[in-house]
């Protein structure tokens, strides 16, 4: 766990790095981040971890 936290805090800055497209759009508005494929990969892939997230954590308050 603690080298996939490494992994991901090195890595930041390159996915922190600005794609084409910003400037050309409302490049802060919340539109953007739905519309933009490359934000959208992100978006639902964030969803879809804290969906399962709160799934797991919940069944695990159950099974207790």
């Amino acid at each position: 766990m603690k080298a996939t936290l490494i992994l991901i805090a090195t890595s930041l800055p390159v996915w922190l790095l600005a794609h084409p497209g910003h400037g050309e759009t409302e490049g802060f508005s919340i539109i953007h981040y739905f519309t933009e494929p490359m934000h959208a990969i992100i978006t639902v892939g964030a969803m879809v971890a804290l969906y399962a997230g709160i799934r797991y954590l919940r069944s695990k308050k159950v099974k207790s």
